[in-house]
């Protein structure tokens, strides 16, 4: 049947039937068809967006509860400023190979195996972690989380992108970005409540396994995506999963056509789509960098501006992550009535402007330095939502995941260095230089941004991933 054919017979009025696997349903008047893009937000759909957002609220909790948990471990294990770096490193490198190998893999195997297994292993790697008794081990533990959690980023925003209807994909995406914050203040809020604690950095790393089994009960309901079955040749699989999680009166467009690109490494950086991939590696690397840093080593941050020591200083980190969770929830909205790219280069603007005052006033009064900390951590929340949402929508299905694998893994290279160096840079230069560094990275955020960043608000998948 040729494209006409198809297009004639998708038009077709209120007489048409459609045979399912789940039963026949006929169609009326009232019940005209629509695309994925146009279909209505069900609570189903709100249910995939929760549970595959529970990779980034792990990703948010377990890099968080290491920087509390090491003010107990140093002591405990007798750590040397270069096993500190390394232990809070570990994670990063992990999420650097896992994000690129998982979005491969995501791409050919599909998107609900991997959807599972990556829970079930981070549940176990945290598990280990508790029995711990060497630097070593604890890197190594550490090191497989961050695989896993990488993994999990390609796996589940492919998802989300795939099933949420274009006018909702912003908010959708805006929860993952959401729940890394939140997962962040709550590993704050539980290693406060656990640093005096005897042998309390077990129960911290440990505590990883309790939304692990949440996130696996929830996430066995999922099914696959259409588009990634759809893109395989699997259209009757792709329509029998259009009729349970949309009902009978949404399509897949198109639905007989041949995937326009090939899974694998060499799509992402052929024609065009090579100069989207740096942008996006290393806009994500210029915003994540200083967050992370900020996050692995919050206690030693806060204290050396003069916002507390100890339980005082861990309670400064909580405040610090409710300001990004807070900034993130009008960002999901800013991003359609705004735009992606208007909201994106003023919020990496504001940020330049909370972390330059921050570098050259590092004795400021104490509510200049909270409010320089709150101006930077609020507007992070737009560039947050977008590392996700750019690389979801601006390549097509075959290639989705092992985009963003590779946006996030090209980030994860500065991660690395970055939580390594900072710590010894601290000690050796001092706060201030070390947010003037931070801003730096921002401000070249901004620039890129300035010349590269597109618009995709208000488009479909279709549109938004062509060249």
């Amino acid at each position: 049947m040729d494209g006409t054919s198809r297009k004639m017979q998708k038009a077709k009025s209120s007489d048409e039937v459609s045979s399912k696997a789940a039963g026949t349903v006929e169609f009326t008047q009232d019940n005209a068809k629509c695309t994925l893009d146009e279909a209505a937000m069900t609570p189903f759909l709100r249910e995939i967006t929760l549970v595959s957002s529970g990779g980034a609220f792990l990703d948010g909790y377990v890099l968080s509860l290491i920087g509390v948990a090491l003010t107990q471990i140093t002591t405990h294990m007798s750590l040397t400023t270069h096993w500190t770096a390394l232990i809070g490193a570990s994670v990063l490198l992990g999420i650097l190979v896992g994000s690129i190998v998982g979005g491969y893999l995501t791409d050919l195997i599909g998107r609900k195996k991997m959807f599972v297994a990556d829970i079930i292993a981070i549940a176990l790697f945290s598990a280990l972690s508790m029995t711990d008794t060497t630097p070593l081990l604890l890197v190594i533990y550490r090191f497989f989380i961050g695989v896993f959690v990488g993994a999990d980023y390609p796996i589940a925003t492919s998802l989300i992108t795939e099933f949420t209807p274009k006018h909702h994909r912003a908010i959708s995406m805006g929860m993952v970005s959401a729940a890394w914050y939140l997962g962040a203040t709550v590993a704050a809020v539980v290693g406060f409540a656990l640093c005096d604690v005897d042998g309390g950095w077990r129960l911290m790393l440990g505590s990883a396994i309790v939304p692990c089994v949440f996130l696996l009960i929830g996430r066995c309901k999922v099914p696959e995506s259409p588009l990634w079955l759809k893109s395989k040749g699997r259209h009757e699989e792709a329509r029998r999963v259009v009729f349970r999680v949309y009902g009978a009166d949404v399509i897949l467009e198109d639905e007989e056509e041949e995937p326009k690109h090939k899974a694998g490494f060499a799509e992402v950086f052929s024609k065009g789509y090579a100069a989207r991939i740096v942008f996006l590696g290393i806009l994500t690397l210029c915003q994540v960098v200083p967050m992370y840093a900020i996050y692995t080593f919050g206690p030693q941050i806060m204290t050396a501006f003069g916002l507390g020591v100890g339980k005082g200083a861990i309670l400064g980190e909580s405040v610090l992550s409710l300001f990004f969770l807070v900034g993130s929830l009008p960002a999901m909205f800013w991003l359609n009535s705004m735009g992606r790219r208007p909201l994106l280069i003023r919020s990496l603007f504001l940020m330049a402007v909370g972390l330059l005052v921050l570098g050259l006033f590092p004795t400021a009064p104490l509510p200049v330095i909270i409010c320089a900390f709150g101006l930077y951590a609020f507007f992070s929340g737009g560039p947050g939502i977008l590392q996700w949402l750019y690389p979801n929508e601006l390549f097509p299905t075959e290639v989705r995941a092992t985009a963003v694998g590779l946006a996030i893994g090209i980030s994860r290279v500065g991660t690395i260095a970055a939580t390594y160096a900072t710590p010894i840079f601290l000690a050796s230069f001092g706060i201030g230089p070390t947010m003037l560094v931070a801003a730096g990275l921002v401000i070249l955020g901004l620039v890129l941004s300035v010349f590269m960043a597109p618009e995709t608000a208000g488009k479909s998948l279709d549109e938004t991933s062509s060249l």
